[in-house]
């Protein structure tokens, strides 16, 4: 039974005031849809394309594994209520990942038709139709299932927390989620590209997945401050960590200290919650970094009216591991890059950056262990004008937050979980999400959430019985 004390820590979450905070004037609110939502007609021409496949790859592209030919004829035959149920039974934020998932290279890029010449099926954009429509008519499809013993934390209210949380739910078991930020969502709030989805969205999200009850979230709650993992083992009886990846990374350059020269998690996260925030006349922005992230930045700067926005990379396009389809639309926007170019300082006056010292490289074929390598050309030196630099070098893990926790093995910064069930190696705990699978998608982290509820709900029940045995 959780203590009151650990009840007392941090704010219960109000989805009212949660609502009223998103819709405050933001900068995110400037940028446009660019995927807009289909109408009716649009939607059932695009599913009456869809050939329902017996293999159905478009499945096996899922990291949920939403039976996706299914959703799809039921958008044909009218029932966009079965639809959204099928969805959501699989993915429950479905709703999010209609949006901000890839579908591009997921289940839109193994679509049979791209083997045909012809344009895949617009999954995405289908299931955005089927789940809006659940949300804007309150249909909720899911209930409580009966109550079995077994409560757990969960730490994080990002999308594995929430999809752990809402999966337990179903199977009966009671959770507290505990959010160090003052607002749930995790990345889907604070770091999703406003053109994809903006905060009011995810708070709706949030809400929706909170109405089948058994689920209590406080926000505000960093755990290892305000709350220790000891004391959550000594209130609960399992724990899902679901906390996403650490800080931006630096470069540790000259000049890095700078007014102008931020991170790009924070950046996004200020652009996207903080009421009242601009860019306070930028109108040459610098961008470090050839990942997603970085091409986010991109987009989010052109689309916000920066004339002058310019993706520094060491290497050259085909090696970003940023999606081809995201930096060709920043393209077609207006945005430029400088590849085999790296930075070596920032340029300053009066305190604020000025702009990016670079130097020339050069591709020097693999090493011994296989890898390409560059090499600087004597000589290269120049100045990249920039009023802003935004550092998209990567995020640090946060193996540090749960070294206090005895029996857990991680891998590069990552927890270490079992493929099956998310268990760590330390027995009461699961984990999902960026922390576990080091940074990939919302849906991934959906899927893990909900996988790693199931072999909560094994282990809990396990755990019920040896009570029982020698109760």
């Amino acid at each position: 039974m959780t203590s009151p004390d650990t009840l007392k820590v941090g704010t219960p979450f109000d989805p009212a005031d949660a609502r009223r905070t998103a819709e405050a004037p933001r900068l995110e609110a400037s940028l446009d849809d660019k995927k807009p939502l289909m109408s009716a007609q649009q939607a059932l021409a695009e599913a009456n394309r869809c050939l329902y496949c017996a293999d159905a790859p478009c499945i096996k592209a899922c990291p949920t594994a939403i039976d996706i030919p299914t959703f799809i004829r039921k958008i044909s035959t009218g029932n966009l209520a079965g639809s959204a149920r099928a969805i959501l039974d699989a993915n429950i934020l479905g709703l999010s990942c209609a949006r901000v998932c890839p579908t591009e290279v997921l289940c839109e890029g193994d679509c049979v038709y791209n083997e045909m010449d012809s344009p895949p099926i617009k999954i995405g954009k289908l299931q955005r139709v089927a789940t809006e429509y659940a949300y804007d008519r309150g249909l909720q499809f899911f209930e409580r299932g009966a109550a079995r013993p077994g409560r757990v934390a969960i730490v994080g209210g990002g999308p594995a927390g929430l999809a752990c949380a809402h999966e337990l739910a179903r199977l009966g078991f009671e959770s507290v989620i505990f959010e160090g930020r003052e607002l749930p969502g995790g990345l889907n709030s604070t770091g999703v590209a406003p053109y994809k989805l903006q905060l009011p969205d995810a708070i709706r999200e949030v809400s929706y997945v909170l109405e089948i009850g058994g689920i209590e979230l406080r926000t505000g709650v960093k755990v290892g401050q305000d709350l220790t993992f000891a004391q959550l083992e000594a209130d609960f009886d399992a724990i899902f960590v679901g906390v996403g990846l650490g800080p931006d990374g630096v470069l540790d350059i000259e000049g890095e200290d700078l007014e102008g020269v931020v991170g790009a998690t924070v950046w996004i996260e200020r652009m996207k919650l903080e009421p009242g925030f601009g860019l306070g006349g930028v109108k040459k922005a610098a961008i470090i970094g050839g990942g997603n992230t970085a091409i986010d930045v991109v987009r989010e700067l052109r689309g916000l009216g920066v004339d002058d926005v310019v993706m520094i990379y060491r290497k050259d396009g085909a090696a970003m591991s940023g999606y081809e389809h995201e930096w060709s639309a920043a393209r077609i926007e207006g945005a430029r890059a400088q590849f085999w170019t790296q930075p070596v300082g920032f340029t300053g006056e009066g305190g604020k950056v000025t702009g990016v010292r670079c130097l020339s490289l050069k591709p020097m074929g693999p090493d011994e262990s296989g890898r390409a390598w560059v090499e600087p050309i004597p000589g290269s030196e120049s100045v990249i004008g920039a009023d802003l630099v935004v550092l998209a070098v990567g995020q640090s893990k946060l193996e540090s937050m749960m070294s206090a926790v005895e029996g857990l093995a991680f891998d590069k910064g990552r927890l270490v979980v079992d493929a099956e069930t998310g268990q760590c190696s330390n027995p009461r705990y699961f984990a999902g999400g960026d922390c576990a699978n080091g940074g990939k998608e919302v849906v991934n982290a959906a899927a893990e959430g909900k996988r790693a509820a199931r072999g909560l709900a094994r282990f809990l029940d396990a755990r019920a019985q040896q009570e029982a045995d020698h109760g």
